[in-house]
């Protein structure tokens, strides 16, 4: 077991589902070892540096993958329901997230050993989320394939002109369920995976039973809560761009080193971050920092392979409070 440092600096690092798949041409699984070695090596460096490291990510394209298996395998066996899909995402990436790291911390003869925490997360059941599915899932389909499946009991939607596509709940993460055994875990040096997928959403019975729900949940609005739950340090989102930029896309586009909340908050409400992208990642560190008892607590966004370079200030988005 790793040796327990004294004063440990907690940091949680939310890296993405399609950082396992850097190239769509080849989203096969001897090219995500690839990509999952070339990041974890990035988060080899920060153990390294000091840095005790709990890993979450994202599941999207991994979660697509499973739901065209269940297509094409309807008709010979049972279906995966989703809830089992997020579980079994979380046990197949934390399982290659896991062994790369330890294959790293060996390699650099780093004290240190990750483990995988497969992860509920509790969401409220009355969310409004729930009557206003928006959160896609699985491959884009001809009309009438959306209709069969509209049939079925999905709720589907048109998407932008490129074809339609299954869509499910994203409610709002309240608790994580498992947040007690993360901390302990961390505190005594353990490297950890946890919040897969954005966790698996549980909702409490009559009888106080965590069951699942129909839904997904964002990625880094569950990593946000873990952080601000394990009272981090530091909040890395891990992302397709060096730094966050206003007028992104725009010939006046400008690069940001470092914003405060109420700057964030400011920038939100002018419109400079598309909803579906950059959008939540700045809110979930607004969060983050709002529920953090550190007075020097730090998120920070940028790509993989700067995450060295922006801990020391040379490049990334700093977001401070």
């Amino acid at each position: 077991m790793p040796a327990a440092a004294n004063q440990t600096r907690i940091a949680v690092v939310a890296i993405g589902g399609n950082s396992l798949i850097v190239d769509n041409k080849h989203p096969d699984v001897a090219h995500q070892w690839d990509a999952v070695r070339e990041t974890t090596r990035n988060v080899a460096d920060m153990v390294e540096a000091g840095w005790t490291t709990i890993v979450t990510h994202g599941n999207g394209p991994q979660v697509g993958f499973i739901l065209r298996r269940n297509e094409l395998a309807a008709q010979e066996v049972h279906p995966t329901p989703l809830d089992l899909i997020v579980a079994d995402t979380q046990g197949s990436i934390g399982f290659m997230l896991q062994q790369t790291l330890n294959n790293e911390f060996f390699q650099r003869k780093i004290d240190r050993q990750c483990i995988t925490i497969i992860t509920q997360v509790l969401v409220d059941a009355d969310d409004p989320a729930f009557t206003n599915p928006t959160k896609p899932i699985g491959g884009f389909m001809e009309e009438a394939k959306a209709r069969e499946f509209a049939q079925e009991g999905w709720q589907v939607v048109e998407d932008a002109g490129r074809g339609w596509r299954r869509v499910v709940a994203s409610p709002e993460p309240r608790e994580i369920v498992e947040a007690v055994a993360i901390e302990q875990a961390v505190r005594m040096g353990w490297i950890v995976v946890a919040v897969g997928g954005g966790g698996i959403p549980v909702v409490r019975n009559a009888k106080g039973e965590l069951r699942s729900v129909y839904a997904v949940i964002d990625k880094d609005r569950a990593s946000s809560l873990l952080a601000s739950q394990v009272d981090a340090d530091l909040f890395l989102i891990s992302t397709g761009v060096e730094q966050v930029a206003l007028n992104f896309g725009k010939p006046d586009q400008r690069p940001i080193e470092q914003m405060t909340v109420a700057e964030a908050r400011r920038y939100i409400a002018e419109g400079h971050f598309a909803p579906g992208s950059m959008k939540p990642k700045i809110e979930a560190c607004i969060r983050f920092l709002q529920h953090s008892h550190k007075a020097d607590a730090v998120a920070i966004i940028t790509n993989p392979e700067n995450l060295g370079r922006a801990l020391r200030f040379e490049t990334g988005t700093r977001i401070v409070q």
